[in-house]
């Protein structure tokens, strides 16, 4: 019962800009772009859109979601592939760029498009694995005993049945050097009747050390509801992390990033990364700049303690690791 619950949620999620719009209460359809919508669909299930505020068309929750004119402008330096990952691909799906871990693009499926996503242009039909692009995989996990940790991305991972994930998950936990096993993932957030007895049987039957880092953006996409998942996995000690990304209008506030922080504490979820903006192409109007975001942090530090403030980075292409920035020359 409870696996078709959140499939029947997928099936009741909105694709139409204007139907979006009018269940908001929001008459200014000028908003909608037609050609941001074609080139990447509007997806937001029913939860997600009681969350957002009607008569509002500056709701930072709607901003994430609404194909918008401003997705039309281009901006030099934003790309389709935006951390060159196709050159990243040491297999189908399987992506080898930081040391002693690797990540696997398992679909291209997501319970939510988010509009600054950086996979937005991702080839998922040449690079998700399945058959024998997923023996590739494994033979090539077996071979590089470097690897520790395993990361399934998307799309959303979750967004694949427990029956499939059950039985990659056990696949994994049969090669002797890995040790951990990461899952990003938003639908805990957006589609919290994912966090069902079938998906916590499998992450609790496995040997793998395992972690959940979450995606949240603003404190209003954190509700009961979310509240009730959280606390399925917390009782099952799964650590949980939280990555934002700071946009433009939606979280470049130091209150926003402040109540943010203190929410997701309060839902047993770890602050730990706020990324600036991927340069992806669609996406320039959600841009903050550097300074702005270090000025931003100096004020969030003083109003947090330090277990509460998120390191503030960005993902640099060809380096190996995430860039911390380092903001404390503002706070003199």
């Amino acid at each position: 019962m409870q696996h078709r619950n959140w499939k029947k949620t997928l099936q009741r999620a909105i694709s139409d800009p204007h139907e979006l719009l009018s269940k908001l209460n929001i008459e200014d359809v000028s908003l909608i772009s037609n050609q941001a919508n074609g080139d990447f669909p509007l997806r937001i299930p029913p939860g997600y859109l009681n969350r957002i505020k009607k008569d509002n068309p500056q709701d930072p929750l709607l901003k994430q979601v609404l194909p918008s004119v401003e997705e039309e402008h281009d901006k030099t330096g934003f790309t389709r592939d935006p951390l060159n990952e196709n050159n990243t691909q040491v297999s189908p799906g399987l992506l080898y760029k930081y040391q002693g871990r690797v990540l696997l693009v398992l679909t291209g499926a997501c319970p939510i498009h988010c509009r600054y996503c950086f996979r937005r242009h991702f080839p998922y039909s040449d690079s998700t694995p399945s058959g024998e692009n997923l023996e590739k995989v494994i033979n090539f996990l077996q071979k590089e005993t470097s690897v520790t940790e395993i990361i399934l991305s998307g799309g959303d991972p979750l967004s694949v049945s427990d029956e499939r994930l059950s039985k990659l998950v056990s696949q994994l936990a049969e090669i002797p050097h890995l040790k951990r096993l990461r899952i990003h993932t938003r639908y805990p957030v957006v589609v919290p009747e994912r966090i069902n007895d079938e998906l916590l049987g499998w992450l609790t039957a496995t040997r793998l050390q395992t972690v959940i880092v979450l995606h949240v953006n603003h404190a209003n996409e954190l509700d009961q509801s979310v509240r009730q998942a959280m606390n399925k996995l917390r009782n099952n000690n799964i650590p949980l992390f939280n990555q934002s990304v700071l946009l433009k209008g939606v979280n470049d506030s130091v209150h926003a990033l402040v109540e943010l922080s203190e929410t997701l504490f309060s839902y047993g979820i770890t602050p730990y990364y706020l990324h600036l903006l991927d340069p992806v192409a669609g996406a320039s109007h959600f841009e903050v700049d550097e300074t702005s975001a270090k000025l931003l942090m100096c004020e969030v530090q003083k109003q947090l303690p330090g277990y509460l403030v998120p390191r503030l980075i960005r993902e640099d292409v060809d380096t190996p690791h995430k860039t911390i920035i380092s903001f404390q020359e503002f706070g003199s």
